[in-house]
């Protein structure tokens, strides 16, 4: 019999799941009150702990106490939105629930919509997913790895240097949350106040054998580093216990550059943060399975 996966225990959330609890627009607003307000809680202009019933000409609920209104989109991405919540439930749903993102005109061939629309509701979202993923600092063994995200140029060379290309930088914890940024360049400086901002002082910190990295051990991380060139891919320190390797953040590194070259085709470097965002909070709540789509929801 064949062994369950590790993801088999986290819940999934089908598409007939998402149409079942959300089949119309007022399935969509009712939810969206209850993750803000609750359909019970104290009105802010009478205090009273107050029953709010829907109101049946605008997208709005009142107060069952002094009559007083709360406008559940005010404030959100979906403020004065002509698209449908449910379109924008749905798009949100298809992001949090792919490996490889979604693409502009994938959304317009979804949700039916222009494509300025489509591509203004997938970076309202990325950028929802960014303020949602705010954290502190990576603790314990964390892994980091640069990367060189663009197509490639005819004659031009690959890997490190390569010209035409994003410079981003990515750092794991073993086990953990995942950051990434994009950086200018892959100087010492660079790389260390990437770190510095980053990672706790006193972590575990695996690299690869690029010389930039040399400072750390002098700014309180233990350092170790693996040497590719040499065909090392790994290497473990008995005195302290710890097996240095940077294959968890080449592991990301592959599924994202993977899904720029096939999903979105190419991403320019001022939009690459957003990006980076989204992919990176797919990966630090993948444990929430269904949970992931009201979690994001009730940041909006």
């Amino acid at each position: 019999m064949p062994r369950p996966s590790k993801s088999s225990s986290v819940q999934s959330f089908s598409i007939r799941e998402f149409f079942e609890r959300f089949p119309t627009e007022e399935a969509c607003l009712e939810h969206l009150m209850e993750l803000r307000y609750g359909l019970r809680h104290p009105c802010d202009k009478c205090l009273h702990l107050s029953t709010f019933h829907r109101l049946a000409d605008r997208p709005a609920y009142t107060c069952a106490h002094c009559g007083a209104n709360v406008h559940p989109c005010a404030g959100t991405i979906f403020q004065d939105t002509r698209t449908p919540l449910r379109m924008w439930f749905y798009a949100i749903y298809l992001f949090v629930t792919t490996r490889h993102g979604v693409s502009g005109k994938e959304l317009q061939r979804q949700l039916g919509v222009t494509y300025k629309t489509a591509y203004r509701i997938g970076m309202q979202i990325r950028k929802l997913m960014e303020d949602a993923d705010l954290g502190g600092l990576l603790t314990g063994h964390v892994e980091v790895d640069e990367a060189y995200v663009g197509g490639r140029r005819s004659g031009g060379k690959r890997g490190r240097g390569a010209p035409g290309k994003t410079i981003v930088m990515g750092m794991i914890e073993r086990g953990g949350r995942m950051a990434a940024r994009v950086i200018p360049d892959v100087r010492k400086d660079t790389l260390r106040d990437a770190v510095l901002q980053n990672v706790e002082p006193g972590a575990v910190v695996s690299t690869d054998e690029l010389i930039s990295y040399g400072l750390l051990t002098g700014d309180g991380y233990a350092h170790g580093a693996v040497k590719h060139g040499a065909k090392e891919w790994s290497w473990y320190d008995w005195r302290t216990g710890e097996t240095f390797h940077t294959n968890t953040v080449e592991g990301f590194w592959r599924l994202f550059k993977a899904s720029i070259r096939s999903t979105h085709i190419h991403v320019s470097e001022k939009r690459m943060p957003a990006y980076l965002a989204e992919f990176c909070y797919r990966s630090n709540h993948r444990q929430f399975g269904n949970a992931m789509f009201d979690l994001l929801v009730s940041r909006v």
